[in-house]
């Protein structure tokens, strides 16, 4: 069985409960991830956790290192990552203290940020149109609902640019394009994720309801971090339990998402580029 990453978002620097092993600080063709990974065990299972902020919170959502921090995550051998974020809600009914198991994502920050391992030399079209892990995103909602957390087993993530929160119109804007909820970084992980052949998998923790509800009509960090560290725990809890009850092997579609998606001749991919993606494509340059 492949390793099990965790990418913390807001509120979750570190993960009680984790046996480490030990840190570990990877350089990557991209440059550097957004901080240590930590190799540990959780439920006997091997699992490496990464924090996308960095230690601290000092990396902006549109300063991660998205690129370096899944490369990361492929090189240290995980086959699967389980993201949890935190997100207003843009719908009356996913309420604040809710979870929600993303199925959807919608990017709004117009390509501003390196999202793809196939920029230069190569080129790869991956399947997308369900850019989540749905087994892996089935059994998140099935260890939540089995601990009796308030959970939704879909919804459609806007991400947005940030660092600033939605202006009113913007917040109204989303909402007549029936999105359900707001974050700022998920969409680069699941794309990166999928082109690495890693399952993935979005945990997002409401923590307010954006701007646009009349009785909530801000939102601050404040409330954001104050939320979700009363919900930290339920988080915590259905990490546990899908480690625990996740099959040895993967029998999904995201194993072999490049099985026909590198377009490039083979011949014509620069050696740089065969090296550096290696552990990506190494698989499909013999074939």
């Amino acid at each position: 069985m492949g390793r099990i990453g965790i990418i913390g978002g807001s509120g979750l620097y570190k993960l009680e409960g984790i046996r480490v092993i030990k840190e570990i600080v990877l350089n990557t063709p991209f440059g550097r991830p957004s901080a240590k990974f930590i190799l540990g065990k959780l439920e006997d299972k091997e699992v490496v956790f990464l924090p996308r902020h960095g230690i601290g919170h000092h990396i902006p959502p549109s300063r991660i290192n998205y690129r370096a921090n899944i490369f990361g995550m492929k090189k240290l051998g995980v086959e699967r990552i389980i993201s949890v974020s935190a997100c207003g809600s843009l719908r009356e009914e996913f309420k604040p203290m809710d979870f929600v198991v993303v199925d959807q994502f919608v990017d709004r920050t117009n390509y501003g940020r390196p999202m793809s391992f196939f920029e230069d030399g190569v080129v790869a079209h991956i399947e997308f149109s369900h850019p989540v892990c749905a087994q892996l995103c089935s059994m998140l909602y099935s260890a939540a609902k089995s601990l009796g957390v308030s959970v939704h087993p879909k919804g459609t993530y806007i991400n947005m640019e940030g660092p600033a929160f939605s202006t009113l119109a913007e917040s109204n804007l989303y909402r007549s394009w029936g999105m359900d909820i707001i974050g700022m970084t998920n969409f680069a992980e699941a794309k990166l994720s999928r082109e690495a052949e890693i399952c993935y998998s979005t945990l997002a923790a409401v923590t307010d309801y954006d701007c646009w509800h009349p009785a909530h009509a801000t939102v601050t960090i404040e409330m954001v971090i104050r939320n979700l560290q009363n919900n930290i725990g339920n988080a915590k809890k259905i990490l546990s339990k899908i480690i625990r009850d996740l099959p040895q092997e993967r029998d999904c579609a995201c194993k072999d998402a490049l099985k026909f998606a590198i377009v490039t001749d083979k011949k014509l991919i620069p050696r740089k580029i065969k090296r550096d993606l290696d552990i990506i494509i190494g698989k499909y340059m013999n074939s």
